[in-house]
């Protein structure tokens, strides 16, 4: 639920960064930490990896001189039945209205968990007709899951509702929350503060942000203090080259202090517990030329949320809802006029990241999940349109697939059948966007292309290469120095080759033997394909991994 354009149209100063932050020959500031011999470093974006490093088809930034090849962007599977829904036969339960994501999983142990937030009733009513006014938000609930499909709400009896403790409710010290969003944090030496969160309480006047922590993702220490006294509704939380980023909406001037509509913004902090005043333009949509035209109210399509996205050690990808406003009727909607109840729909966009502050669209203007797809379900026949609820905390990799939770909210007319639940959607591990050769009807097209890598520094160990690929036995992988010299070790007819046809793993190799002699130095990687009679070659991503000692 939204707050009117009176409350958040307020002016949000972007000061100066501290010394970790710093600019790069890429253009926008980057979060940056010292790298260690052991990690991998990007020169072109200042980042360093402990783990692996993540070259996605997507990232024109990490993969940025390519041949005779295209984009092909993916269509994930959408999941029909909700994963988690409300409570509707439970008059007790704090989300017998709506069950809704602005929330976060996570993959913990072998075990799904969920924190999400509620809205449920003041006093007993019909769940398939809620008025909003006697609606509840928040409080945070939690649920858990062996497969991340079927979900419990386990009774955890922190939060009295409806006269009963018997229910999945966390106790913050606040009266209203809305969203929340979850990391478990295992560089912190603290147990105290093994999981992290931020959270959207209202302070009487707006929403604004709080942070916990707990040992154990169940009971929770709020801050005594908010971390943002200021607008800022939620949809990521997570960590990324040293640096804590929270993404969100606001809307605050633009240009010439013009009014703007909801754009995605982000705020910082080195140590979790000071956040920076003032934010980042994270992700912004075009505002009308006439600013007359802009603002909250108006008829044009903004950033709901700001993005949701969820980093990859040197690389974040995420959401951001594609909002396409339209304002409310004042005389039959009172103070929520300025709300289009009944006509606003949300999908989403696809975005990604190199320095974690600052987004872009793979593919500008493309829809990446349409709210028609993937409808919120409704008990009555009229059809009201869906609002898609995006979470960076809701994006993760488990096992040999990508999923994606997300929200589905019900927009249904002031008043009326108003409800939320909990959805999925699912790709091969990784695989956002594939590299590929123009297709035989372009008269672009050539039976063979190829794909650069950005420098990468390797660590002490060197590295081994897996391709994430259709058809890398018609793919050779050659490695050059910085200014794109060869290593005739490693290129050439030396060049690497792969034993499997397909993948999401495929192994390379190098007749000169393994990358382990590279250790240290800055090297780039050319991945090479080839058509052939029933081959077309697909490349989803490169993965670097140090090798094991």
């Amino acid at each position: 639920m939204k707050v009117p354009a009176a409350i958040v149209s307020f002016a949000a100063i972007l000061l100066p960064l501290p010394s970790s932050l710093a600019e790069t020959e890429a253009g926008p500031p980057v979060l940056r930490r010292e790298a260690a011999s052991g990690d991998f470093h990007l020169p072109s974006t200042g980042v360093s990896s402990r783990g692996n490093v993540l070259l996605l088809g997507i990232d024109n930034v990490l993969l940025p001189i390519r041949e005779n090849v295209s984009l092909y962007l993916a269509k994930p599977t959408l999941r029909a039945e909700p994963v988690l829904a409300p409570s509707r036969d439970d008059p007790k339960a704090p989300d017998q209205a709506a069950a809704h994501f602005y929330g976060a999983v996570l993959h913990d142990n072998g075990k799904f968990r969920m924190w999400y937030y509620a809205c449920g009733f003041k006093e007993p009513g019909d769940p398939y007709k809620p008025a909003f006014e006697k609606l509840t938000t928040g409080p945070v609930c939690y649920a858990e899951s062996d497969d991340g499909i079927t979900w419990t709400k386990p009774k955890l009896g922190q939060v009295e509702f409806s006269g009963s403790k018997a229910n999945n409710a966390i106790f913050l010290p606040d009266s209203t929350i809305e969203g929340v969003n979850v990391i478990r944090d295992d560089d912190d030496p603290d147990p105290e503060r093994r999981y992290k969160m931020v959270y959207n309480p209202h302070n009487g006047k707006t929403w604004v942000i709080r942070t916990a922590t707990s040992p154990d993702g169940y009971k929770w220490k709020a801050a005594e203090t908010f971390a943002i006294d200021q607008f800022l509704e939620t949809a990521s939380f997570y960590r990324f080259n040293g640096m804590y980023v929270t993404h969100g909406q606001r809307s605050t001037p633009g240009e010439h202090g013009h009014e703007s509509g909801r754009q995605g913004r982000a705020i910082l902090s080195a140590n979790f517990d000071t956040w920076l005043p003032g934010d980042a333009e994270a992700f912004h949509l075009v505002e009308p030329v006439n600013p007359a035209d802009r603002g909250l109210t108006k008829p044009y399509d903004q950033v709901h949320l700001g993005v949701g996205a969820a980093s990859f050690g040197n690389v974040v990808v995420g959401l951001y809802g594609l909002w396409h406003n339209q304002a409310g009727n004042n005389r039959e909607q009172e103070m929520w006029g300025w709300f289009g109840y009944g006509k606003i729909s949300c999908d989403f966009g696809l975005l990604l990241s190199n320095d974690g502050l600052t987004f872009r669209e793979p593919v500008k203007g493309h829809v990446f999940i349409s709210a028609t797809d993937t409808p919120a379900s409704s008990a009555h026949a009229k059809k009201y349109p869906t609002i898609l609820t995006q979470s960076g905390s809701g994006i993760l990799n488990v096992g040999d697939e990508t999923r994606i939770y997300f929200g589905r909210w019900l927009n249904a007319a002031y008043g009326m059948e108003y409800t939320a639940d909990i959805a999925l959607a699912t790709l091969p591990r990784d695989r956002w966007g594939g590299l590929g050769l123009y297709p035989k009807s372009s008269t672009h097209y050539r039976s063979h292309g190829s794909v650069w890598s950005a420098p990468v520094r390797l660590p002490h160990s060197g590295c081994e290469v897996f391709l994430n690929a259709d058809r890398s036995d018609a793919m050779t992988v050659e490695v050059a120095d910085a200014d794109f010299h060869f290593l005739p070790e490693y290129s050439g007819d030396r060049a690497g080759k792969t034993a499997q046809a397909n993948g999401l793993d495929c192994k390379t190799g190098w007749s000169g033997g393994s990358l382990a002699k590279l250790a240290g130095r800055t090297v780039r990687f050319k991945v090479n394909m080839k058509a052939g009679a029933g081959v077309d070659p697909r490349l989803y991503a490169v993965t670097l991994r140090p090798i094991s000692r």
